[in-house]
């Protein structure tokens, strides 16, 4: 058969297969009805045992497709690189420049030109601390660290940094600069704002303090039910004395204790000694009443905002 008939034969003869198959779906709906309408007739019995018997096709549904979903990782922070340049570059010297601090800073900044400062001169800081890091854009920083000398001033610097990849390598792009430092911010209001005078909640505290940082009694005395704060270890101070409660809520400066559960918030100025001289301290607290007496709740730690509490005693 030429090849041109063969495949015109083959083109007439999809179409013709698509209409059996379609009019054989069709029968079968038919056959169907017409097989429940019996089985309807038959009476519910017959209906129960068809619906039974006949397998059930499952089509599992396709998984939904997960969408990417991208993290990016937050920017490292390059202060604690600036701050070992810094203290790095201002221990070193051009007269030294194979010294221990002279090859640190120009491993951190190769391009910087170290300081050339006068014989016999203190140039050497007593700590070096970074303060602020700002983000410049491109991978570049500005860092602010600042210098404190033995005799007490204290000199900040601003370093620029720049940050490669993901934040896995660092380097200074140019000398230090000497700027004036920050503004001092004005502090909120204090929410302690109801003063505490003595009395059964200053005399909880006092006895708890000194179990807490003298190792005078046991902590879990004062606590209350559920919640687990060790001593400080060793103990650091010799004495401790309540200075001053100020609460939020009034309850805490009720005469007598309240009912069970009533909470108060307080913050306790203290005084520790010890053989080195006298600290003046400060601890935020939570307090709950039971029983006719106070037991502390909480002692705010400032990690993540919560405080020190739970576990089972």
């Amino acid at each position: 058969m030429p090849p041109g008939k063969q495949a015109a034969e083959t083109e007439a003869a999809a179409p013709m297969a698509a209409g059996a198959r379609l009019e054989a779906m069709r029968r079968r709906v038919r056959l169907s009805r017409l097989a429940v309408w019996t089985l309807i007739a038959a009476g519910p019995v017959a209906l129960a045992v068809a619906v039974a018997s006949t397998p059930t096709t499952v089509e599992a549904a396709a998984p939904a497709t997960s969408s990417s979903v991208r993290t990016v990782a937050p920017a490292a922070d390059p202060g604690g690189y600036a701050q070992v340049f810094v203290s790095a570059w201002l221990r070193s010297s051009t007269d030294d420049a194979t010294s221990a601090q002279a090859r640190l800073a120009h491993s951190l900044a190769p391009d910087v030109e170290l300081p050339d400062p006068a014989t016999g001169a203190q140039r050497a800081p007593q700590s070096v601390t970074a303060v602020r890091s700002a983000q410049r854009g491109g991978g570049a920083w500005w860092v602010t660290v600042a210098a404190q000398y033995t005799d007490g001033p204290v000199r900040y610097f601003t370093v620029p940094v720049a940050a490669g990849g993901a934040g896995s390598s660092f380097t200074v792009t140019g000398a230090p600069g000497v700027m004036a430092g920050p503004a001092q911010a004005r502090a909120a209001t204090s929410p302690y704002g109801v003063s505490v005078p003595d009395g059964d909640l200053t005399s909880a505290l006092g006895e708890f303090f000194a179990a807490y940082l003298t190792g005078t009694g046991e902590v879990s005395r004062y606590l209350a039910p559920g919640v687990t704060l060790p001593a400080v270890s060793p103990a650091p101070y010799t004495t401790v004395s309540v200075q001053q409660i100020s609460a939020i809520e009034q309850a805490a400066a009720a005469e007598q204790v309240p009912a069970d559960g009533t909470t108060v918030h307080v913050l306790a100025q203290v005084d520790a000694r010890d053989t080195g001289g006298r600290w003046p301290l400060a601890y935020e607290l939570t307090l709950r009443a039971r029983s006719g007496r106070w037991e502390v709740a909480a002692l705010d730690t400032g990690e993540s905002g919560t405080a020190q509490e739970g576990g089972t005693r």
